[in-house]
């Protein structure tokens, strides 16, 4: 599509976010009678997909510490679960299990969902926990667990199939999707960005939306933001840090059928995920490989040729100005997965399931995972900038939260979200910071 001289609302990025701000937007001008579709162009320097979201592993989740993206991922659950057809969407649930260090953290977060009406079970103590689970896996033989948290809600949708389906709504309400066109810079003046920049020309705008996923620093950067922010501690003292922070995702495939991994009836088991403390051995030459605290997720997944899953990430030992501007492309060998995560991540599979055992030699050598910009909390920042830049700011959270975009849509036609509002720029001043849970993942 031809970019057009002029837009009301310019969204940047084609990705689960801008797609579903756009969605929501055309719906929301048309309901109002305040717009049309048509006054939405969504720009992305490639295409649909062709980003964070397009590789996402797809897991759907309310499996959260904080209480805030309790609530927030609630929400999108919902959203997930309004077409699941369309979203590519697969509600099979999500386990959450753990080892001892991990029990009060995961109590808390089963008696939060309670609260807030969200249906999971608790199951509390080793000899309880390992029942429930050879319920669902006969096989089941990972040890040092004490509770698991099953949401019954949640699952995981296929990255591409679920954006198509947010790209076909979006077109059906009249948004307009240009691809191919790269931002080179921003038009600032009263009132904020007065246009956008490209390599296909300038786009007038009343409204700019960043979705951007990795590359916010980039457009961060052109709204003339800080590359540092001052945060308060509990301590009374307040410290300055790195606005963004990378790490290297570590994620793969093993390349079996997916009905190799099933339940006990020969169904979709739920999504799994471990976090646990017993030593992890190699599954082929015995050697203790950590005997830390460690985690893996893994479930079944056709779009993926296998069973998908990942392990905790590490953070890139690399400047943030020296790191790739395309995280994704050909060009970015420093993070493809490499046999270290393969043989970690395969030992764990072993280490849960009897049926993973010596299966290490089908772990797909496709490059996978990428990199994640994380905030100073590793949390979401959703807010709005130089007067009239709403940005997603998603810290590596975005692909699950397909409901954002739907209160971001509201909140651009003058209805504050308060979903929205522990995740404002401003909690860092104020000392307003997300707590951190045990566990060995930056986003749990």
């Amino acid at each position: 599509m031809t970019l057009p001289d002029r837009a009301r609302y310019v969204v940047i990025g084609a990705g689960i976010h801008g797609l579903s701000t756009a969605w929501h937007l055309a719906e929301g001008l048309a309901a109002a009678g305040r717009g049309t579709g048509a006054d939405v162009v969504v720009v992305d320097k490639t295409g649909v997909g062709a980003g964070a979201s397009g590789i996402a592993c797809g897991v759907v989740r309310n499996n959260y510490f904080q209480p805030a993206m309790r609530e927030l991922m609630a929400h999108s659950v919902g959203v997930w679960e309004s077409d699941p057809e369309a979203f590519s969407y697969h509600g099979v649930g999500y386990l959450q299990v753990s080892a001892e260090v991990r029990h009060d953290d995961v109590a808390g977060i089963h008696a939060q969902q309670q609260a807030i009406g969200y249906p999971s079970r608790f199951v509390d103590g080793a000899e309880a926990s390992a029942r429930y689970l050879r319920g669902i896996f006969p096989d089941w033989q990972a040890g040092n667990i004490t509770s698991v948290l099953h949401e019954h809600s949640g699952g995981y949708a296929n990255n591409q199939a679920s954006l198509r389906g947010l790209e076909r709504k979006a077109a059906a309400a009249g948004v307009r999707i240009c691809s191919g066109v790269s931002v080179r810079g921003l038009v600032t003046g009263s009132g904020g960005v007065r246009a956008v920049e490209t390599d296909a020309g300038t786009i007038a705008c009343d409204q700019l939306v960043v979705a951007v996923g990795p590359w916010v620093r980039d457009v961060w950067t052109m709204l003339d933001l800080p590359g540092t922010v001052t945060v308060a501690g509990s301590d009374g003292v307040s410290r300055e840090r790195p606005m963004w922070t990378y790490w290297s995702l570590q994620e793969g495939t093993l390349e079996v059928e997916p009905t190799f991994l099933t339940d006990a009836s020969g169904g979709l088991p739920p999504v799994v995920h471990v976090d646990t403390d017993a030593p992890l051995y190699d599954d082929e030459d015995g050697e203790l490989i950590t005997d830390r605290l460690w985690g893996i997720y893994f479930k079944p997944d056709v779009s993926f040729g296998g069973v998908q899953g990942g392990a905790m990430p590490f953070v890139v030992d690399r400047p943030a100005d020296e790191v790739l501007v395309d995280p994704y492309g050909p060009a970015s060998p420093d993070f493809v997965v490499g046999a270290e995560f393969a043989r970690m991540w395969t030992s764990g599979l072993a280490h849960c399931l009897k049926r993973f055992e010596g299966t290490r030699s089908l772990f797909s050598s496709q490059p996978s995972g990428g990199i994640g910009c994380f905030t100073p909390d590793s949390f979401p920042v959703f807010d709005v900038f130089a007067d009239n830049a709403y940005v997603f700011a998603d810290s590596n959270h975005g692909y699950k939260m397909i409901g954002v975009g739907q209160l971001v849509a509201r909140e651009l036609l003058g209805d504050r979200q308060a979903l929205l509002e522990p995740f404002r720029f401003g909690r860092y001043a104020a000392g307003r910071t997300h707590p951190t849970s045990h566990s060995p993942f930056p986003w749990s």
